[in-house]
């Protein structure tokens, strides 16, 4: 365990490490877990991240990270089983946002509702800059499954849309293939109460960290990966002490 300002970063697997977490510890999740996803059949999906979610032409290469090379079954009882200890670990209303693509939103979404969730909809990211499809429709948007432990507890009197915008990350400017933008991070944290405890299971190179801090929230994250772990630490030392980023 390393601790970072007001972060708490675990390494290890994400479902061993959420059954160490006492009950009802935090106030949101927030996470983005491996698809299993990138292609229309078996052999497509079992392929290396960094061939399925990487262009040719992109001028940066980022490490790869385990577990996207589940069947949809398998997936889906996978995912049952850290929602599940989420649910656990998760104060009475407290919200749980995961990312999902178009090929696993049903699965994500029975997850969602076997780990005991309150199954509250789905907020669209919408990417613009998403490839076109020769004479069939892009897929342009991204998907994060909302749920909510009994009833939500509302963090505010406005209205939160439910569709967001934003571009993806340049290559280039990636820590993590599959990193997404940071202002969609800071968009979903709206949900949540300044001050609260969020915790991500797969928090990769730390952008929903990155955002807590700046947020003034607590963090919570698990990393599998030695790599992404590693460039976490890096992420959230410069957030939580930035005089150190030019010493």
């Amino acid at each position: 365990m390393i601790q970072i300002g007001r972060a708490t970063l675990h390494r290890g697997e994400a479902l061993s490490l959420i059954r160490t977490m006492p009950d009802e510890s935090v106030d949101a999740i927030v996470t983005d877990p491996p698809y299993s996803s990138g292609g229309l059949h078996t052999g497509q999906r079992q392929r290396p991240p960094g061939v399925k979610y990487q262009n040719s032409d992109a001028r940066r290469r980022h490490a790869e990270f385990h577990g996207d090379n589940r069947d949809q079954r398998s997936f889906t009882l996978w995912a049952s089983l850290w929602i599940a200890e989420c649910y656990r670990v998760a104060k009475a209303g407290a919200s749980c946002m995961v990312f999902t693509d178009w090929r696993q939103l049903p699965a994500m979404t029975d997850a969602m509702q076997i780990g005991g969730w309150t199954w509250r909809g789905i907020v669209v990211w919408d990417k613009p800059s998403a490839r076109p499809i020769l004479g069939e429709f892009r897929r342009q948007c991204e998907y994060v499954v909302f749920g909510v432990k009994g009833r939500l507890m509302p963090a505010h009197r406005r209205c939160l849309p439910g569709v967001y915008r934003h571009s993806i990350i340049a290559h280039q400017k990636r820590r993590h293939m599959t990193e997404k933008p940071m202002p969609l991070i800071h968009d979903l944290l709206e949900v949540t109460p300044p001050g609260c405890t969020v915790l991500d299971p797969f928090m990769g190179s730390a952008t929903t960290g990155a955002a807590c801090l700046k947020t003034n929230r607590n963090f919570i994250g698990i990393e599998l990966s030695p790599e992404y772990f590693q460039s976490a630490c890096e992420r959230l030392e410069l957030v939580a002490n930035p005089s150190t980023e030019n010493s």
